[in-house]
């Protein structure tokens, strides 16, 4: 369960930015504004991250607050699942990444896959939407759904990217160090469970 001071956060952002999206009168979106101060004042003393670069980050969220959504491939060959390593922390992940407007899941799963690891895919199933912050992942400043797809390997040849620096296929019981804040292991081993029970219904929540 994640702790209180982030779901507080992360609600008051939330009434924040809308009231700051629908508000007209001066006084109101200084009320917002001031919410929106108190929610970065709570998540930067429990987080150990600087209030400027959160008030930064919230500031520049505009528009109606829904959660945001992330993506990512499951590609399995032989019993082994494809994982890349990110540059930003050295640790290993599901190829994915941010949806991007204007593609659909599927379509940005696909992407991501082939610029993360140098593999083509086709999206066959829809394993998972979970949301974030039940799943064990480390507090982050926005909601966040996870959407976890199973892709089918059809070309492609390993390659690392601007983001990745190795790419690789694991076994289940021989998996290398985890970025937790993108996949968790019981994520991986769930997703394993799907690969040998493919009439598993989709997972959600």
């Amino acid at each position: 369960m994640e702790p209180k001071w982030l779901e507080w956060s992360q609600k008051l952002q939330a009434i924040a930015q809308n009231g700051l999206t629908y508000s007209e009168g001066v006084y109101d979106i200084e009320r917002y504004k001031q919410l929106r101060a108190v929610a970065t004042e709570i998540m930067a003393t429990y987080s150990n991250v600087e209030h400027s670069y959160l008030l930064d980050l919230f500031s520049g969220e505009v528009g109606y607050a829904t959660p945001k959504v992330d993506v990512r491939g499951a590609i399995f060959r032989d019993d082994t699942i494809l994982l890349v390593k990110e540059r930003a922390d050295g640790l290993w992940t599901l190829p994915g990444g941010w949806a991007d407007v204007g593609e659909s899941p599927s379509e940005v799963v696909v992407k991501e896959v082939y610029e993360e690891s140098g593999y083509q895919t086709r999206a066959t199933k829809l394993l998972a939407v979970y949301d974030r912050d039940k799943q064990g992942h480390p507090p982050f400043p926005f909601y966040v759904y996870k959407l976890f797809f199973k892709c089918e390997l059809i070309g492609g040849s390993p390659s690392s990217s601007i983001e990745t620096e190795a790419v690789d296929f694991f076994p289940e019981d021989a998996l290398p160090e985890l970025s937790i804040g993108r996949v968790t292991p019981t994520q991986i081993a769930r997703l394993f469970q799907h690969y040998r029970q493919p009439d598993l219904p989709t997972d959600f929540d």
